[in-house]
């Protein structure tokens, strides 16, 4: 009787830590996004802490203006699609590592480009764009968050005890722990696609060409050498990734084409 009601307890947490992301896909959320980006800044400190003592971070002026200026620019796209984060501690940082093809975004907007991406692929400010407007998308989609959640739901011991939806029965550490987790586990290909879509709509919105999503995959699937990308192991590409991004082109083009100024954040 005790376990018929542990079980209809935790699922009834789970029915109710639903949630729809800016798409309308239901998401699990035992993990509250205010938690999540709470728990993200610290990790972020620490995930950041080795390169920033051997002095890799943000070392090439000209890479970090390039890449604050398209993401300022796509930011102000994210904000006029969700206006309260503007309250975000928006931040991104360039990891000086040459080999590695990777990006990655926590909550709240804390983000990381290793410069291997730019150097390997060597693409244009549309493609670029593509890179940075997804990783935006996976914050304004709350998919570090989902992850934590997902992550907790696994363990029917964690959730049974009765973590509260606004994670809130996390210790800090142990959240912070569970944040930068989140990023470097794989995401689903319901996320992906949900950040494909988000991205490239960023992107055209702030001026980059939403044709260069298309390219930039094809350069993506060029650069495996001995082995695939390492964006591609936490970015696995759902099936027929390419065609999608270019059905989606289409609906993009006007707001790419579309006449005045672009607004940018200031990072």
């Amino acid at each position: 009787m005790k376990k018929h009601l542990t079980t209809f307890l935790l699922c009834a947490v789970l029915i109710l830590a639903c949630t729809t992301s800016p798409t309308g896909r239901r998401q699990l959320m035992l993990v509250s996004e205010d938690s999540a980006i709470a728990a993200s800044k610290q990790a972020y400190v620490e995930m950041l802490k080795p390169y920033a003592q051997k002095g890799k971070i943000d070392n090439d002026p000209g890479l970090r203006g390039r890449v604050y200026r398209i993401t300022g620019r796509l930011i102000a796209q994210a904000i006029k699609m969700r206006p309260e984060t503007k309250d975000w501690d928006w931040s991104i940082k360039i990891i000086d590592d040459p080999e590695t093809i990777n990006a990655w975004a926590m909550a709240g907007g804390k983000m990381a480009i290793y410069s291997g991406l730019v150097e390997k692929l060597k693409p244009t400010d549309s493609e670029l764009a593509q890179v940075l407007g997804h990783e935006i998308a996976h914050a304004l989609a709350k998919h570090s968050a989902e992850k934590m959640s997902v992550a907790m739901a696994s363990s029917i011991g964690v959730a049974a005890v009765g973590v509260a939806a606004d994670g809130r029965g996390l210790a800090l550490t142990g959240a912070a722990l569970a944040a930068a987790l989140a990023v470097q586990k794989p995401n689903s290909r319901a996320a992906e696609s949900e950040a494909d879509r988000i991205g490239i709509e960023l992107a055209a919105k702030a001026g980059y060409d939403p044709r260069a999503a298309v390219t930039l995959w094809q350069k993506m699937a060029k650069a495996g050498g001995k082995g695939p990308p390492e964006f591609l192991s936490t970015h696995p590409a759902p099936e027929n990734r390419e065609k999608k991004l270019a059905e989606l082109v289409p609906a993009m083009m006007p707001y790419y084409e579309q006449k005045g100024d672009r607004p940018a954040y200031r990072l």
